[in-house]
């Protein structure tokens, strides 16, 4: 669907949008110029891409962007650790890479800065991507509580 938006202001949207939620200068190392778009029928952006691949979805609900595990990789080596990062132990990583959800007894650390909702990359202790998901608890929370789900798993990346 057409919008009424240049592609550089499409682009420069969703660089803003990864600016609030991942922290200033996100944008730009996420989402390049050459990223190109799918809408809603509604002509709002849906979902980004890089030469074919996913990079992340826009949120109808709150506008926040869900990112594919091409997306955490650049996010991993655009920030330094433990931003944004939910350690696991190594006995789940195998679980957690293939898509199962990390529970708070099996996380060694996590970044206090982490709220529930946010989108986060799982690591093992070697900050070896396993897989991205959203938080459902804050980070001091993960580290407090010994049951429940820490981080709600979207895709694992196969180790």
């Amino acid at each position: 669907m057409p919008t009424n938006y240049s592609e550089n202001s499409t682009v420069r949207r969703v660089q803003v949008i990864a600016d609030y939620q991942f922290g200033h200068g996100m944008g730009v190392e996420l989402f390049p110029e050459s990223c190109e778009f799918s809408y809603s029928t509604t002509g709002r952006i849906r979902q980004v891409s890089l030469a074919g691949t996913r990079l992340a979805t826009v949120r109808a609900e709150d506008g926040r962007l869900t990112i594919s595990i091409e997306c955490a990789e650049r996010l991993q080596r655009a920030l330094r650790p433990p931003a944004y990062r939910v350690k696991v132990s190594h006995e789940v990583a195998e679980f957690v890479s293939a898509g199962k959800n990390a529970f708070a007894k099996h996380v060694i650390t996590a970044d206090p800065g982490i709220r529930s909702g946010d989108e986060v990359l799982v690591v093992t202790g070697d900050d070896t991507l396993l897989a991205t998901g959203t938080a459902m608890l804050a980070g001091a929370e993960m580290l407090a509580f010994n049951y429940g789900v820490a981080v709600k798993v979207r895709q694992g990346r196969s180790l």
